[in-house]
């Protein structure tokens, strides 16, 4: 097959840029099930910031890029990748819902000698015993026969301008030999730096959870040291630069843990191990561990505030940044609604800033008002400021200003100076 023709089902912030990036080289056709979402992208604007409006534009109007809820516009295509959210449930069990209504989909289009490629987060297995098996019974194909499979999981980080997709490597893989090298070779024709082509299916989906795993697991390593030290009356920031001047150490910073990938990823494995009597003690704690972090950093707060003898009952607090990273507006699973309903236990009188985030989003999504507008912060005086997240627009605001006469300033990001705060994480 050298006339590709590829759908990209999920225009999320994985699949978007995915389709945007093959569209350079094929025919591509973006399906989502959001007619908004779909209305949007053919105007030229993607609400993700994760491709811009000129790359959009430009791929759009090349025409060689479409975006479309419509399955009937699909049908000829004969490269399906799937890049939908794997999210977890009220019980941090994996909720595979959005991967199955996917295959679904591609089960009612798929035709002979058809290739679906799975780029979604999941424990190892899933695309073989969950979603293949949807395939074949809603298309009467039979896999490896009929039609093949890959697995290639994402490695987007919202956000971020450096790591895009076309410049990450990528893993590979394919349900047989030979379709693995296909599917090699298409990331291959569109990607600078090339893939990793792994040896089966289920290895290139274990990859992919462990990448995000060892992010929690290292990430909570910092956080428990950074409760250490902080009862210690030791600054942690000053003790991580110290240790990194050894040439082997891994630098890395206390912080929140939000998301859809470090905080939601290691559910799947650690769920799917335990199904082969593995108990995974280091990922369960590290999840516990960073899972709580936003009421401990509300606490170390109401503790400034307590020392210098502000009454917390009804004051004045506001948080800097409701997004789960900088400069991105992506505002699922964020951690930072932990600080936020921590501190209501004690007053209500709590505004959050962000000038990144949709307004409209957060408060359908989380009920909960924030302000995008400066000048609207500025209308009074705060008992407390707590730069959540650090948006490059925070670093201009003289914070300092904020405040009420004892008012106090908790540094959660280890970003602002040392001598205008009154603790950091």
């Amino acid at each position: 097959m050298n006339n590709y023709k590829i759908c990209v089902v999920g225009l999320g912030y994985v699949g978007l840029p995915l389709a945007r990036l093959f569209s350079t080289k094929y025919v591509t056709i973006g399906f989502d099930m959001d007619q908004k979402r779909v209305d949007t992208l053919m105007v030229g604007h993607d609400v993700t910031l994760e491709v811009s409006d000129d790359l959009l534009q430009d791929a759009i109007h090349n025409h060689k890029f479409k975006c479309t809820t419509n399955l009937e516009e699909i049908r000829d295509c004969n490269v399906y990748i799937v890049a939908v959210p794997t999210p977890v449930d009220a019980n941090n069990r994996p909720d595979l819902k959005p991967l199955r209504q996917a295959s679904e989909t591609v089960g009612k289009v798929i035709s002979k000698g058809n290739i679906v490629i799975y780029e979604s987060t999941v424990y190892p297995g899933v695309t073989e015993e969950e979603c293949l098996p949807i395939v074949e019974h809603v298309s009467g194909l039979v896999f490896n026969v009929d039609f093949y499979a890959g697995y290639s999981p994402e490695r987007i980080n919202p956000g971020d301008k450096e790591h895009t997709v076309e410049k990450i490597k990528k893993v590979t893989s394919g349900s047989t030999p030979k379709i693995a090298n296909i599917v090699d070779s298409l990331y291959n024709s569109v990607l600078v730096n090339g893939t990793h082509k792994a040896p089966s299916i289920k290895v290139a989906e274990a990859s992919k959870i462990i990448e995000n795993s060892q992010r929690d697991v290292n990430i909570a390593f910092m956080n428990e040291l950074a409760k250490i030290f902080n009862a210690m009356g030791i600054d942690t920031h000053d003790v991580i630069d110290a240790a990194s001047s050894k040439w082997n150490f891994i630098k890395l910073s206390p912080g929140l843990v939000g998301g859809h990938c470090i905080s939601v990823d290691p559910y799947y494995l650690i769920q799917k191990a335990q199904i082969y009597g593995i108990l995974p003690r280091i990922m369960f704690a590290s999840r516990r561990l960073n899972d709580g972090m936003g009421s401990y950093i509300a606490d170390q707060t109401i503790k400034c505030m307590n020392k210098k003898g502000i009454m917390v009952k009804d004051a004045n607090i506001l948080i800097l940044g409701v997004t789960f990273k900088e400069n991105c507006p992506d505002i699922r699973n964020t951690k930072v609604l932990d600080i936020y309903n921590t501190l209501r236990e004690y007053t209500q009188n709590i505004k959050i800033y962000d000038p990144w985030a949709n307004k409209d989003k957060v408060a359908c999504k989380y009920n909960i008002k924030i302000i995008s507008d400066f000048h609207v912060i500025q209308s009074q005086k705060y008992d407390a400021v707590i730069l959540a997240v650090a948006h490059k627009q925070f670093a201009d605001i003289n914070i300092r200003t904020l405040l009420s006469k004892k008012g106090v300033i908790y540094d959660a990001k280890g970003v602002l100076p040392k001598d205008i705060i009154d603790a950091r994480l």
